[in-house]
């Protein structure tokens, strides 16, 4: 016995979305928590659709976020013989049937049924049409759907639901060409891997029972199937693609961190007590599909800003410097990781919601930027420049340059000059930093070195005396 089978069957025509990425962590929490397996699965049969770039940004998304596959990647393009096989199969049993309507006019019997109000569905004319009456002609492979009785779909989350048969139509499983059709692959595929638990989206639900009488026809056993609510907008109504930004690595590229991701798209209809932090580790121990909720989640970007600050606030310094030095490097800094940007880092872990504002905010530390012209007409005044060039001149001559031995003579220059220390610092911020608003100055003192804040203090006082 494998014991729990989980997969996630993205088509490959975009990049992976957050409703997607969702989709594939319940589908990887449910198997890591029950000791399982997870399957990845492209469902690229849709070959004017799909593309391997969009594979690509599935798979590196997936990999962003942690959520390693035990199988896989498999894809329905290298299948088909499976699904022309099955076909067969149930041709010759009797389950299915070949029709030779022609597009056309199965488009006008569809517009003739809408004319009178009535529900378009194929009529089944062809369904006790002989193998002969095919021969020479075009046709696709249809399923006898059964024309009375009852379906019904067991959901884990919403419990039985019932489907009238004569209500459900007979469905291509080939077409024309030869190809395979969505609903006929998806359960092929199911029941060759053991898929055990089908956990969706309720977008599907629709299909479900379609689905159901094609598990029974192939004569495997039933996956047992939970459908989750659709993730929502602010505004209300599906999370669309146009509206809101729903590409998963898009917020990657705006400096979100993975873990904080995965602990927003797992909230989104799921829930345990209070708790709203959650380790990877700690969701692989506790997920259950009963505490999945039934009404739609909103997804909210302030709350994952939120949620991304708290991950950088209490992140490891180390990483998130490796992890912020491409975001330098699209602002023009070639840099590298090392103890000095670590340092640097730190300075910020408090103050940053995402690395791209960190490397926005940090940009002083790099480049000596000319203040702003408001915060220096109101900071450098003319008694400012003996003051800079005073504390310029004691800092040359500390032992060391810590931010211990740096405070003392903040004070002390201050009060030489008549001055309180709150007045001496936000002049030297403007003058370190070229803004108002930085970490604590000793901090970043302590980062840029000795030799350079005396510099940019010079610089300063230079401005001021307009040398």
């Amino acid at each position: 016995m494998r014991g729990i089978v989980t997969r996630f069957a993205p088509s490959p025509t975009g990049y992976l979305h957050i409703g997607g990425a969702r989709t594939a962590l319940f589908n990887w929490l449910f198997a890591r928590r029950h000791g399982g397996t997870f399957i990845l699965r492209i469902e690229d049969t849709d070959q004017e659709r799909s593309t391997p770039e969009s594979v690509v940004a599935i798979l590196e998304g997936m990999t962003w976020l942690g959520m390693t596959w035990d199988e896989g990647p498999y894809y329905q393009t290298e299948r088909r013989e499976l699904y022309r096989e099955e076909a067969k199969r149930l041709l010759a049993e009797g389950k299915a049937y070949r029709c030779v309507c022609t597009p056309e006019e199965l488009d006008r019997r569809r517009e003739a049924a809408r004319a009178k109000g009535e529900k378009p569905r194929y009529d089944r004319r062809c369904r006790d049409l002989p193998p002969s009456g095919a021969e020479g002609k075009p046709f696709v492979v249809r399923f006898k759907a059964p024309l009375s009785g009852t379906t019904i779909v067991r959901d884990l989350l919403r419990g039985d639901i019932a489907y009238e048969n004569e209500e459900l139509d007979d469905l291509v499983l080939l077409r024309s060409d030869g190809s395979p059709t969505y609903n006929f692959v998806v359960v092929v595929d199911d029941a060759t891997m053991g898929i055990t638990h089908v956990l969706r989206g309720d977008d599907h639900l629709n299909n479900t029972p379609k689905q159901v009488l094609l598990y029974e026809a192939l004569g495997t056993l039933l996956p047992r199937f939970g459908h989750f609510p659709l993730i929502h907008g602010m505004e209300g109504g599906k999370l669309s693609k146009r509206q809101d930004d729903v590409s998963v690595m898009a917020y990657r590229d705006r400096g979100f961190l993975p873990e904080a991701m995965v602990n927003y798209l797992v909230r989104l209809g799921w829930g345990h007590g209070d708790q709203e932090i959650f380790s990877v580790e700690e969701l692989t121990r506790i997920f259950s599909l009963e505490s999945v909720g039934k009404s739609p989640s909103r997804f909210d970007p302030e709350k994952l800003l939120h949620l991304n600050a708290h991950y950088i606030k209490t992140g490891n310094p180390e990483r998130l410097a490796a992890l912020l030095v491409p975001f330098l490097g699209k602002r023009g800094f070639d840099v590298e990781p090392s103890p000095w940007l670590v340092k640097a880092v730190r300075t910020f872990q408090e103050r940053s919601r995402t690395l791209e504002e960190m490397a926005e905010s940090s940009e002083f530390y790099f480049l000596c930027k000319d203040p702003d012209p408001k915060a220096a007409e109101k900071f450098f005044t003319p008694e400012m420049a003996p003051v800079f060039e005073e504390i310029a001149r004691e800092f040359a001559d500390l032992p060391d340059f810590t931010p211990a031995a740096m405070e003392p003579v903040l004070h002390r220059v201050a009060e030489k000059t008549g001055s309180k220390l709150g007045k001496v610092a936000q002049p030297m911020r403007v003058a370190l930093t070229g803004g108002t608003v930085s970490p604590g100055i000793f901090e970043v003192m302590d980062v840029l070195g000795r030799d350079e804040v005396i510099r940019r203090l010079s610089r300063a006082s230079r401005r001021i005396r307009g040398a």
